[in-house]
């Protein structure tokens, strides 16, 4: 039996006009395509945005797919009681296309039974064959 919090096991259920990395573009034309494997992030940042996307929609495969296997905890459940509301990129270090490692600042905004609050973090990426993951959290 399908997990129903798994965007997979109902795509068409699960797919939001908007993306919910607040790109400004569609889900289809920004997060969508990585997060059903059709490509890979071609940035950290966008694999930070990805992966925003994918906390908010549930994507718990895509989380644990874009770990750096060296960090990536065994298992790995979400908070059904949060909702991501918002997400804003305060710094980027590195991490194009031709670089092997970056750094991404972000504050991502949720509420939890009615109180609003935020994680800040900086984000540590690297990429390896051409594919970049999450790696860890400085600090």
């Amino acid at each position: 039996m399908p997990n129903p919090r798994d965007p997979r096991a109902d795509p068409a259920a699960q797919r939001p006009e908007r993306c919910p990395c607040l790109s400004g573009e569609r889900y289809s034309e920004c997060c969508g395509p990585l997060h059903a494997g059709v490509t890979p992030a071609p940035t950290a940042e966008r694999l930070m945005r990805s992966r925003y996307s994918a906390f908010v929609l549930g994507d718990v495969d895509y989380l644990l797919d874009t770990w750096h296997p060296s960090t990536r905890p065994g298992q790995f459940e979400l908070d059904d009681t949060l909702r991501w509301t918002r997400l804003d990129i305060e710094r980027v270090e590195s991490g194009g296309p031709f670089d092997s490692a970056g750094l991404v600042e972000f504050t991502a905004y949720c509420r939890q039974g009615g109180v609003r609050s935020a994680q800040h973090e900086v984000s540590r990426f690297t990429r390896v064959a051409h594919r970049w993951y999450y790696l860890d959290a400085e600090g």
